[in-house]
């Protein structure tokens, strides 16, 4: 689950992390008020800031530096509402429906901080770089050298010495040493109690009066961990997520949408994951990534259709299922119940194998409907793909 940049930084000031005071806005009257605020608190500048969930939003003009209470007014005016489009929203962009206005900072220098689940050495890994400011996946790429590393042992947790260590990697000053320890073992405590998967400052700045602060933050937490944390539940913003996969994320199904018109439909992530491959190795493209889970029954079968239905550059329907928990004739017979009521009109193209495949084979054959079965993966897949370009 992804929440806003403010949402964010009121989850480090209780770590007792840093960052620029500022307030929310969802209107231009409280867009105006807080502005005022930091005005009349003796603030130079202050920076309007758009609150979307996507990075980029400078390049796109949605962040703008301000020096007068007219000025945050016109910014407030012209980043509130608009279609902010970034390298991470795509073409469509995304609409602005909240800003943070918050104090100016006297930058000094520009960091990078970011902690994330590292799976291959199944360890958090704690990363920071003086290329703040920048993608750092360009950085990554380009000079993978820049980027200092802490692996975190799981029994112990992150270490003060650790973050000595990176702190003096990112050349921080005598005096901003023991400033950078208790600011990253706060990072590391937010990101840990709260079962996050990624946490980002970046960027980490020093100001001229050598002060650490987390200019921006980015935090991602895991899904499945949530039933433990009602209150960051209550922090997930629907208007910034596929209206889709909000329809499916309420009848347990999951669900991304992405840009091709062969619709799946599978159970289990890697079975998804190995059938847009084979989509694509047969030339078409995956209009969806849908999992059903092991223990779909016939009312999730149905709205999984009906999902897929509603993506109108949808062509095709693939269904891929290897029956365990889920027998095949259970799943047959709810294909054929929701196509039936659903009256599916669009090419449905199945490869079934597992539990009670036969059963399942027959309940399709006798149903009346013109589904088309593949033997294999691969079969099946060429199928889909014919059909989906109108050659079946």
């Amino acid at each position: 689950m992804k929440i806003h940049e403010y949402q964010a930084k009121e989850i480090l000031r209780k770590y007792n992390v840093p960052v620029p005071g500022g307030e929310m806005a969802s209107t231009l009257e409280e867009a105006d008020s807080a502005a005022k605020a930091l005005f009349d608190a003796g603030n130079a500048v202050v920076v309007v800031k758009a609150q979307i969930h996507a990075g980029g939003r400078g390049k796109g003009g949605g962040v703008k530096v301000v020096k007068s209470l007219e000025a945050a007014a016109e910014a407030s005016k012209a980043i509130l509402g608009m279609q902010l489009v970034t390298h991470q929203t795509g073409p469509q962009g995304q609409k602005v429906q909240r800003l943070l206005v918050e104090e100016g900072s006297a930058i000094d220098r520009e960091l990078y901080l970011g902690l994330v689940l590292d799976r291959a050495s199944a360890k958090v890994v704690f990363m920071a770089s003086q290329a703040g400011g920048m993608e750092i996946e360009e950085v990554a790429h380009a000079t993978p050298e820049k980027i200092y590393k802490e692996y975190v042992e799981p029994a112990i947790g992150f270490q003060p010495y650790q973050a000595r260590k990176l702190a003096f990697k990112l050349g921080l000053k005598p005096t901003q040493i023991n400033q950078a320890v208790g600011f990253m073992m706060g990072l590391y405590k937010a990101f840990v109690e709260t079962d996050s998967t990624l946490m980002e400052i970046n960027p980490f700045i020093t100001t001229k009066d050598d002060k650490l602060l987390a200019l921006d933050c980015k935090i991602n937490f895991d899904d499945n961990a949530m039933f433990r944390h009602k209150d960051l539940k209550e922090l997930r913003d629907l208007a910034e997520e596929d209206p889709l996969e909000v329809e499916a994320s309420k009848f347990a199904l999951n669900y991304i949408k992405l840009d091709g018109n062969i619709a799946c439909m599978v159970n289990g992530a890697g079975l998804a994951m190995a059938t847009m491959d084979i989509i694509q190795y047969a030339g078409g493209s995956a209009a969806n990534f849908l999992d059903v889970g092991g223990g779909a029954n016939q009312e999730q079968i149905e709205n999984a259709f009906g999902i897929l239905l509603s993506d109108p550059h949808v062509k095709a329907i693939f269904i891929n299922i290897f029956g365990g928990i889920l027998r095949v004739d259970v799943l047959a017979t709810a294909v054929v119940a929701a196509a039936k009521k659903l009256d599916v009109k669009l090419p449905i193209i199945l490869r079934l194998e597992g539990t009670n495949v036969e059963e399942g084979r027959k309940i399709l054959m006798e149903s009346g409907l013109k589904f088309q079965v593949g033997a294999t993966m691969k079969e099946a897949a060429d199928l889909a793909v014919a059909a989906a370009k109108g050659g079946k």
